[in-house]
């Protein structure tokens, strides 16, 4: 009985570490990271704006439904392996610059990122800058400790880089 217990105190006490520790750590974040992709700016243009076609190359989007204009930009929902999540394009600088952000309020995160394409010998630099809110203290424990800031951003470029039939390695700026 006494082993139960002190499991249990031990839980609770790394539970109750996890969201101190959570509260401790800001609600917003920034990240950059880099990739070379062996495609023209335009053509990664054409790959990150058309949206409908994620899933063929996107491992973690399922499907993606288009939303009503949000003033006056392309909007879209996401569907996942677990959540949904709708996005909107902010700027749109073709083919050098995109911003887009997170735009459901109900989720425990949000923010945006800011793709900066550059063109890179016979491809492109492809750099990703997110920023990042996490409001819930147990998410911003796991974010920043166990998944790191700069693991959405870098799936993301990996996905990017087989797009076009490349093993491409982030980096973290």
């Amino acid at each position: 009985m006494r082993i139960i217990v002190l499991l249990l105190a031990v839980v609770v006490g790394l539970g109750l570490i996890v969201v101190v520790v959570g509260y401790l750590l800001p609600v917003q974040h920034v990240v950059t990271v880099a990739a070379r992709v062996p495609a023209t700016p335009e053509q990664v243009w054409d790959a990150l704006t058309d949206v409908a076609a994620y899933p063929t190359w996107r491992g973690d989007v399922a499907s993606v439904a288009m939303l009503p204009s949000d003033s006056g930009h392309v909007a879209w929902r996401e569907q996942g392996k677990n959540d949904a999540i709708a996005y909107a394009i902010e700027e749109a600088e073709r083919p050098r610059r995109l911003v887009t952000r997170i735009t459901d309020p109900s989720l425990p995160f949000g923010g945006g990122w800011e793709y900066v394409i550059t063109p890179d010998g016979a491809g492109s630099r492809v750099q990703i800058t997110e920023r990042g809110e996490v409001y819930n203290p147990v998410f911003r424990f796991v974010s920043r400790f166990v998944m790191g800031h700069s693991a959405t951003a870098s799936a993301y470029l990996k996905s990017l880089g087989a797009r076009f039939g490349a093993t491409v390695t982030p980096q973290v700026a």
